[in-house]
């Protein structure tokens, strides 16, 4: 059984990222295989995590002379070409704050995943992040809060969603009181979906693998039944020239 390769996108301390190590550490995320981790942020304490298990870092800084969208379609295809370089599967982005433009959404369409600390579709979009969720999760009056990792697609947390994980709002609830329940749930959803991505994608590679034999083993018994008819087309054309030179040898007499 061949591994999934993942990178794992980090930005930040990388208890979610921590999540994934042990979590492959027990054979709970099938075939996926943590190869890379990759950081927009030299100082990411993910990357000193990373290290510790042997796995391979990267570091890639946003270029901040650039303009916003031309940084972002310039750093997203550093991460495309190193993910492509090193056969890479399937990207998890586990408290990444950069946000990814350009190719690499459709390289690895249905293969980059993002976990988001609300409820999607509610409390996502472009600027909510961290505490900002939080607080306005408390300010809504909700009674219920979670998690919600989905695949990234053109926009920002508007992708198909994978799984969510559920924690109820407290009376009393502060941003960080709910963003400590919910970081305890993001850590089981992020190795859940993360895990039923590598499955998705081994199978829908050895259905691809097996498809590709089914055509080679159909070319071949193609190309064979061709190799039979010109055989038999070569024998016929000989016994014609025989007959022809009996035919001829009798006619002489």
């Amino acid at each position: 059984m061949s591994s999934i390769n993942i990178m794992a996108l980090v930005s930040g301390g990388g208890t979610n990222f921590q999540a994934l190590l042990e979590a492959e550490k027990a054979g709970k995320l099938g075939p996926g295989k943590l190869a890379l981790a990759v950081s927009d942020r030299p100082g990411a304490y993910a990357l000193e995590r990373a290290k510790h298990w042997g796995v391979p870092v990267y570091v890639i800084e946003p270029d901040s002379r650039l303009p916003k969208d031309e940084r972002r379609v310039e750093h997203s295809d550093e991460i495309c070409r190193i993910a492509r370089e090193n056969n890479i599967s399937l990207i998890v982005l586990a408290g990444y704050l950069s946000i990814l433009a350009g190719k690499i959404i459709k390289y690895f369409d249905g293969r980059i995943i993002n976990l988001h600390p609300s409820l999607l579709p509610k409390y996502g979009g472009m600027g909510m992040y961290g505490e900002k969720v939080h607080r306005a999760v408390l300010n809504a009056g909700e009674k219920e809060s979670g998690c919600t990792v989905h695949i990234v697609d053109e926009g920002t947390d508007t992708g198909p969603i994978i799984l969510q994980r559920k924690v109820s709002v407290l009376p009393g609830d502060t941003p960080d009181a709910l963003a400590d329940r919910i970081h305890e749930q993001e850590h089981i959803a992020i190795v859940e979906a993360t895990a039923l991505m590598a499955e998705r994608l081994q199978r829908q590679a050895e259905e691809q693998q097996a498809r590709a034999q089914r055509q080679a083993e159909t070319e071949r018994l193609k190309q064979a039944e061709l190799e039979q008819q010109k055989k038999e087309k070569r024998a016929e054309l000989e016994l014609n020239a025989l007959e022809k030179a009996l035919f001829d040898q009798q006619g002489e007499k």
